[in-house]
C-alpha cells in the first residue's frame, strides 16, 4: 500500500477561472467612475479625483511599502516612476472632468484610440491598419455627435487619451526595469500621483472632510477604480492566453456603455451605439507587434511578469495598468511564457 502525503488544496484564486477575474476587472474599471459621477453632486469633480488617487495611494503604500524596493532601484527607473505618477495624476483629473461633461461610453471609446494607434505604430500590418480604419471612424462618429454641445468635454477626453498613451509607454518602461516588481512600481507611481494631484485638486476635496458620507464614498471609488481592477487583472493575466485577453479587452467600451445605461441612465443614441461598435471591432481586430513584456494597467484598469503579481497569485504576471496598472495599467496586465510575450498596446486600460 502506497503511503502518499496529501496534496494541498488549491487556493481559491486558482480554483476560479481566469475569465471570472477579468469580468470583475472589466466591471469595476467603469463602475468606479460611474459612482464618481453620482458623487459629483456632493463633492467637486476634482475633489473626487483627489480622493480616488489619495485613497488608492494609501492602500498600495500599506500593502506594498514601495519605498523599500524603489530605494534600491536605478536612478533612471525612479525618474520614470516619478514621471509615470505625474501623468497618472493629470490623466485622472482630465478623465473625471471629461465624464462630468460627456457620457461614460464616449470617453471610454475615445480612450481606446491611442491603444490601437500604438499597435499600428508598433506593427504596421494590414490587420492593425484595418483596426485603425475601424476605430477612427467610430471615434469620429462619437465625437461628431458631441462636438457642438461639449467642445471642452471632448478636448478633455482627447487629453485624457493622449495622457493614457504616455501612461502606457512609461508603465511599460517600469515593467521592463530590472529589480522592480511591477506592482511595486505602480505603488510608487500612486504615491507620486498623490503628491502631484494635491495642489491641483486637494483644495476641491477639502469640504469632503466635513462630509463623512462623501469622504467614505470617495475612498470607495478609489478602491473600486484603482485597487480591485488591478488585483483582478493580476489574477486573470496569470492564466489567460494572450489572444483571449486581447479579445476580451475589446469588450471594455461596450462594458462602459452598459454601466452608463444601468448606473447613470445614459441612454446612447443610435449613432453612439454604432460608434462604440466600430471601436469594439477595432480593438478586437488589432494585435500587438513584437513580443514584449506587458505593462500595468489604469484602470484598470489594469500587465506583468511572474515577479510582479501579489503573493496570492501562483505564477503572477504584472498589470496595470494601470491599468493596470505596474500595474498598469490595471493592469493593468497566462503562464509566465505568455505573460512575457505581452506588449504594452495589448494591456490597455485601467483608468
Amino acid at each position: 500500500m502506497d503511503a502518499r502525503s496529501p496534496q494541498p488544496s488549491p487556493a481559491l484564486s486558482d480554483r476560479l477561472p481566469p475569465q471570472a477575474y477579468f469580468v470583475v476587472s472589466a466591471v469595476f474599471h467603469y463602475l468606479g467612475p460611474a459612482f464618481a459621477v453620482l458623487l459629483f453632486a456632493r463633492v467637486d469633480v476634482l475633489g473626487v479625483a483627489w480622493l480616488r488617487i489619495a485613497s488608492a495611494a494609501a492602500i498600495f503604500a500599506l500593502w506594498r511599502r514601495p519605498w523599500r524596493p524603489l530605494a534600491r532601484a536605478a536612478r533612471a527607473t525612479r525618474a520614470t516612476i516619478a514621471a509615470w505618477g505625474a501623468v497618472l495624476a493629470v490623466m485622472n483629473c482630465c478623465f473625471y472632468l471629461a465624464i462630468d461633461r460627456l457620457p461614460l461610453a464616449v470617453v471610454a471609446a475615445v480612450e481606446f484610440l491611442p491603444v490601437i494607434g500604438l499597435a499600428a505604430l508598433g506593427a504596421r500590418t494590414p490587420r492593425n491598419l484595418a483596426a485603425l480604419a475601424l476605430a477612427v471612424p467610430g471615434v469620429y462618429v462619437l465625437t461628431g455627435v458631441r462636438f457642438e454641445d461639449e467642445p471642452l468635454g471632448l478636448a478633455l477626453a482627447f487629453a485624457n487619451a493622449a495622457l493614457f498613451a504616455l501612461y502606457i509607454v512609461l508603465a511599460d518602461r517600469v515593467a521592463k526595469a530590472p529589480g522592480v516588481r511591477g506592482i511595486d512600481g505602480l505603488a510608487g507611481a500612486m504615491l507620486v500621483a498623490a503628491v502631484v494631484v494635491t495642489p491641483l485638486a486637494g483644495w476641491a476635496a477639502a469640504p469632503a472632510a466635513l462630509d463623512p458620507v462623501g469622504l467614505a464614498a470617495g475612498v470607495g471609488i478609489g478602491v473600486c477604480s484603482s485597487v480591485v481592477p488591478y488585483v483582478a487583472d493580476q489574477l486573470a493575466l496569470a492564466r489567460l492566453p494572450r489572444a483571449t485577453y486581447a479579445l476580451m479587452v475589446a469588450l471594455l467600451p461596450a462594458t462602459a456603455t452598459v454601466i452608463g445605461v444601468v448606473v447613470l441612465a445614459q441612454l446612447p443614441t443610435a449613432a453612439e451605439v454604432a460608434g462604440v461598435a466600430l471601436v469594439v471591432a477595432g480593438v478586437a481586430l488589432h494585435r500587438p507587434g513584437a513580443p514584449d513584456r506587458g505593462y500595468p494597467g489604469r484602470a484598470h484598469p489594469p500587465r506583468h511578469d511572474s515577479a510582479t503579481a501579489p503573493a496570492s497569485a501562483p505564477h503572477p504576471p504584472r498589470h496595470d495598468s494601470a491599468t493596470a496598472p505596474a500595474s498598469a495599467p490595471t493592469r493593468p496586465r497566462a503562464a509566465a511564457a505568455s505573460s512575457a510575450a505581452r506588449s504594452p498596446e495589448e494591456t490597455a486600460p485601467s483608468m
